[in-house]
């Protein structure tokens, strides 16, 4: 005599698990992939900042203007971030502190840049990224 078993037949249980673990799976990885790009265009903006006022502080013979020192951030931020085809930054996002032509003064660059999530926009949404460098001129 044949046991019947008090569960139901299972042969497609394995596949149903599959699916619910693979989709928890893929999701995890999108999330690393995602948070890891996030991080990436953090560290670019900060050091777009950085090369900007650098770039601002540099003695040369003739100080360099406002425009010029926006044309160097936005030259780093356009080689480096990644952004999968959306706008990179504008001069608008972009703010020097006031201009600074004497020794020992302070110049300031901030470059303000909106990360927009391809993964996960809809858990997270997106996020205001603001980077600041201050240096002496030199």
């Amino acid at each position: 005599m044949q046991k019947k078993s008090i569960f139901f037949n299972q042969k497609g249980a394995t596949a149903v698990e599959f699916a619910i673990v693979l989709s928890l799976l893929i999701t995890l990885i999108f999330g690393i992939i995602e948070f890891s790009l996030f991080i990436f265009n953090r560290q670019v903006i900060t050091n777009a900042a950085r090369e900007g006022a650098r770039y601002g502080i540099v003695a040369a013979p003739e100080r360099r203007s406002n425009v010029e020192i926006q044309d160097e951030v936005l030259k780093y931020a356009e080689k480096h971030l990644i952004t999968f085809g959306d706008d990179v930054l504008t001069a608008d996002d972009i703010f020097i502190s006031a201009p600074c032509t004497t020794f020992q003064c302070d110049l300031g660059v901030t470059v303000d840049y909106t990360y927009k999530f391809l993964f996960l926009f809809n858990l997270v949404g997106d996020i205001d990224l603001r980077a600041t460098s201050v240096m002496k001129m030199e």
